[in-house]
């Protein structure tokens, strides 16, 4: 259980070290593949970007136009366990991913956006067609509150081991690792399984096999080399719907694997060649789906935290989506993962919001003498997130939505 130690003196805030937070304008880190007590420490110590300060300053002077809130924002909401930032968010505000305005509604009680914890209340002012988020009691009939001199002392309370997640963390923590995009020839040169033992068709967790890298990158076991490995199979090509190019390939990840002896060669005792080329041995530690002869190795990326604060493109931007991951149907709904074809060539960064458009359908208009052909226009069917960009393409995770989207419906900007 963590504890939080505050200060109270007078005319300071007793609530401000305890419940320092931002609602909704927050960059919350995710681990990669730290455990939960190294990825807290990492949201705890991420800064505010300038950007985000600027914004938060330039609102917090104003508030925030009453027309910008949702209909049914709630006068006070306590933070429950199994919130996100997002959906706190969209509980005050009609646009989301707009979470330095919300932050700027309380800059002045709150100083680091990365913290958000189960219990915590935040309150709504509404005065003069403007709208400020507070964190503390809330305010009587006659006005504020009266002011109480305190003495000073120190007390303590008990929060939740963990900040609140941007999103909820298991929809997208496995797509940091598993799903890879790389170009035509990314997995032609990585190391690859050329044996089993006992001449095993497929390799499970548990099992050991052989590999053998190229002759100038050979698998050893040496300072500074890699010796835990990603296993991938060969890539699926993923085209652009419009021009039909290819973009990049998309690698089926399998498990991981760990080098247990070094590749290399020996003497033939049976002298039939000066030496035998001897592949290294790994051993499959974890397994998705069972792994063969002439899957890949890739290694191991360092531990990373990604930032996720959701922001709309810098300008105009659309697009369409080129597949839906890992599913058999047609149609992606709410939390699924799509690809889109737009990465950080085109600008896109972690968090990018889009607004996903159902296409118009073309049809016969039957009231016309000539029955002409007419399309429907298009309409807005949710929204998606960018949560990791490569060049030319975006893995995104579908946050809302009212239909079914397929591959090819074309997604915009959210303003």
């Amino acid at each position: 259980m963590q504890k939080n130690m505050t200060r109270s003196s007078e005319g300071e805030n007793p609530n401000r070290a305890v419940l320092r937070m931002a609602a909704c304008a927050a960059t919350v880190a995710t681990a990669l593949f730290a455990p939960p007590a190294s990825a807290q420490s990492a949201v705890q110590k991420y800064p505010v970007t300038p950007s985000q300060r600027a914004t938060a300053q330039q609102v917090s002077q104003a508030g925030v136009p009453l027309s910008e809130l949702t209909p049914n924002a709630p006068d006070h909401y306590t933070v429950r366990r199994g919130d996100t930032l997002w959906g706190i968010s969209g509980l005050y505000l009609k646009h989301p991913w707009r979470w330095p305005e919300l932050w700027g509604m309380n800059l002045a009680q709150i100083r680091n956006p990365n913290l958000i914890y189960p219990g915590q209340t935040l309150y709504l002012d509404k005065s003069n067609g403007r709208a400020r988020l507070r964190v503390g009691e809330a305010q009587g009939p006659g006005g504020s509150m009266p002011t109480v001199r305190l003495e000073p002392h120190v007390r303590s309370q008990a929060l939740a081991p963990n900040a609140l997640p941007t999103l909820r963390p298991e929809l997208i923590e496995p797509f940091l690792a598993e799903p890879l995009i790389v170009d035509e020839n990314g997995l032609a040169h990585a190391p690859r399984i050329v044996a089993t033992q006992e001449n095993r068709v497929m390799l499970a967790k548990g099992d050991r096999a052989y590999a053998r890298g190229d002759a100038t990158e050979p698998l050893m076991l040496a300072p500074g080399q890699p010796t835990e490995f990603r296993v991938f199979r060969n890539a699926t090509p993923l085209r652009d719907p419009d021009t039909g190019k290819v973009l990049g390939y998309e690698a089926q990840y399998l498990g991981r694997a760990q080098l247990a002896r070094s590749q290399g060669s020996e003497a033939d005792p049976d002298h039939k060649s000066e030496t035998d080329i001897v592949p290294a041995t790994i051993d499959i530690v974890q397994a998705k789906e069972e792994m063969r002869t002439g899957d890949r190795l890739l290694p191991e990326p360092p531990r990373e935290f990604q930032s996720y604060t959701p922001h709309a493109p810098q300008g105009p931007m659309t697009g369409r989506i080129v597949s839906v991951y890992g599913s058999a149907v047609a149609n992606a709904a709410q939390n699924q993962v799509v690809v889109i074809n737009r990465g950080t060539d085109d600008g896109v960064d972690s968090g990018t919001v889009f607004a996903i458009l159902k296409d118009g359908p073309r049809m016969v208009d039957q009231t016309d003498p000539k029955h002409a052909e007419i399309k429907l226009p298009d309409e807005r069917i949710g929204l998606m997130m960018v949560f990791r960009p490569f060049a030319k393409l975006s893995y995104a995770l579908i946050l809302e939505i009212t239909d079914g989207v397929k591959v090819g419906d074309r997604f915009v900007n959210p303003r």
